[in-house]
């Protein structure tokens, strides 16, 4: 069988077998192609459908008062738009494509149903919610306490492990479709210093971020700008190498 995004995403967490991915594959179903700068979701919707990204790059961002934007997550291949909103009555953040994306619509009862429909799914659903909890503190720690290299560094450290453990990394080496002014406000820094460290770390020969790709000259010195300790991810099974 063809293993989709979200089945890479989540056998990460529990072991599934043919049945789990036989039920994630015909969950996916329904699926749209959306270009860059669409928006899924914007703040006030109804939280339904579960939107799950299967290809492409998405962020979830607050619009402050003054009009600037905070990003709040990075959504990669595998990743649901925020799955345990479904409870709420409105949503509270927008959520973007940052890229071309193909995107799976489950209705919220279908979306209930497939959570409860076996151990392994339950677990890998509650999992992956938990490991996106640990991302947001960490996200935090590097806004409130992280000098604005250690939060560059820390968070191509992230998104790095992140798309290795779907099997989109390696060598070092991965797609990053992040420009300069996106990075900034995902880390609460202007463009102009994030292109100043980027500049830094290039040529400290530690890293490059370029034409829509990262590539890590020396992760061991990165980790270490970082502080990066990974187990926040939460990785239990490791599919992908």
């Amino acid at each position: 069988m063809m293993s989709n995004a979200l089945i890479r995403h989540l056998s990460g967490y529990s072991r599934l077998g043919d049945a789990e991915t036989a039920l994630l594959s015909a969950a996916c179903k329904n699926v749209r192609e959306f270009p860059a700068g669409h928006h899924l979701i914007r703040e006030g919707d109804d939280p339904d459908p579960v939107f799950v990204i299967l290809e492409g790059w998405a962020c979830g961002y607050k619009i402050l008062p003054d009009g600037g934007r905070q990003i709040i997550s990075f959504l990669l291949p595998g990743d649901f738009c925020d799955i345990h909103i479904a409870i709420l009555h409105a949503i509270d953040h927008n959520i973007m494509t940052l890229t071309k994306a193909s995107v799976a619509s489950l209705p919220r009862a279908e979306m209930e149903v497939l959570i409860q429909a076996n151990p392994n799914l339950t677990q890998a659903f509650w999992w992956s919610q938990l490991v996106d909890q640990s991302i947001l503190r960490s996200w935090i720690a590097s806004m409130g306490r992280r000098k604005s290299v250690e939060r560059v560094a820390h968070l191509m450290c992230e998104l790095y492990i992140r798309m290795r453990n779907i099997g989109l990394a390696s060598d070092d080496e991965c797609k990053m479709p992040l420009t300069q002014l996106v990075l900034a406000d995902a880390l609460g820094l202007t463009p102009v210093h994030v292109n100043r460290v980027l500049r830094v770390l290039k040529k400290a020969e530690i890293m490059e971020l370029s034409h829509g790709s990262l590539k890590i000259i020396d992760s061991v010195k990165l980790a270490e700008i970082a502080g990066f300790d990974g187990n926040y991810l939460h990785e239990r099974i490791r599919p992908y190498g």
